[in-house]
């Protein structure tokens, strides 16, 4: 199949599709936090830009922006994570009711402050980033606790994603639990991963890595690449390793300007171009990948469509400025152009 073979008419038979799709979220959840100004001139204190500011806006980020975009797409979501006893998780929860996303699960831990990423953007770039967090992995009662929350809910899902940020909430034991529930019940479970980790991510139905994180994975140094990614000798090799010794049902690789790389044993892999008119901001676009990739598979499409469907997704996300979703009537059209 080719990527212009997909027509809207089968896009909006898996939207209505997805509209009776439940897919359950994990991972780490954080509020992400935009001030927002111009610049018009240079401190005299220190080489840096001074920011005027204008304004200043919040969004769900991190495990929530994966919720908050199956929510856009039409999916009932729930959502399990941990959050702080501050103003912060508040917030966080508030704007996930906003966005119809449950998250009656996302405990709240009174030792641990809820994740926040300040990004300064001025003229539609960012100028820098504050993260305000920790790190430590979750202790086992809380852990233990989660996992309590989640699995009844499993049981009436299609669909896991856990998305892992490097905060401390994806642990092995976590992982494996979900593991063992996914495959018991035979429900489909995607996973965004962390390699500084070093999580045993083998037997999983779906791993959305970069190509820097890809590399990482397979322990492989990415000394050289092609315009073409079919002709990447080395990321052709990360891949077949990551497959060989993780067997995933489907390794989908993000390449940025370069599409996407979809990637399955016995099958040659299928090279998806980028769709994306114009980037504004990336901050978000690997979460859009990973829900609407899930949500088609959920829905019924085929591993290809679904690459499709989520490379079209993405395309619409990088065109608008901040952690972005991408709504139904957007992604009709992007396939109508």
């Amino acid at each position: 199949m080719k990527p212009s073979q997909l027509t809207a008419s089968r896009v909006r038979q898996l939207l209505n599709a997805a509209a009776k799709t439940r897919i359950l979220v994990v991972g780490d959840i954080m509020l992400d936090h935009f001030i927002w100004g111009n610049v018009s001139r240079i401190s005299p204190e220190a080489p840096v830009p001074v920011v005027d500011f204008i304004r200043e806006s919040h969004m769900p980020g991190g495990a929530a922006n994966v919720a908050r975009n199956l929510s856009a797409l039409g999916a009932p979501t729930e959502l399990f994570g941990i959050a702080g006893r501050d103003d912060a998780g508040k917030r966080l929860k508030d704007l996930l009711t906003e966005h119809h996303v449950d998250c009656r699960c996302v405990l709240t831990h009174t030792e641990r402050p809820t994740s926040i990423k300040t990004r300064i953007v001025a003229h539609q770039q960012q100028v820098v980033r504050l993260d305000r967090e920790s790190r430590h992995d979750l202790d086992g009662p809380t852990t233990r606790r989660l996992l309590a929350s989640a699995e009844p809910c499993i049981l009436s899902a299609q669909a896991v994603i856990i998305g892992d940020y490097g905060k401390g909430v994806v642990t092995q034991p976590l992982l494996d639990a979900f593991r063992h529930f996914c495959h018991q019940r035979g429900i489909w479970l995607s996973v965004d991963p962390k390699p500084v980790h070093h999580l045993n991510l083998a037997g999983l139905s779906l791993i959305t890595p970069n190509r820097k994180e890809t590399f990482e994975l397979a322990d492989m140094d990415d000394s050289s690449r092609h315009s073409d990614p079919l002709k990447d000798v080395n990321l052709m090799a990360a891949a077949e390793k990551l497959l060989r010794e993780l067997e995933p049902a489907l390794l989908l690789i993000t390449l940025g300007e370069q599409g996407m790389l979809l990637c399955q044993r016995k099958s040659k892999p299928f090279h998806i171009p980028t769709v994306a008119q114009e980037v504004f901001d990336v901050s978000g676009a690997g979460d859009t990948v990973i829900a609407s990739f899930t949500l088609a598979i959920a829905a019924g499409a085929s591993p290809i469509e679904a690459a499709i469907i989520s490379n079209h997704a993405a395309g619409v996300v990088v065109g608008k400025v901040g952690t972005a979703t991408v709504t139904p009537d957007e992604l009709l059209a992007s396939f109508k152009r």
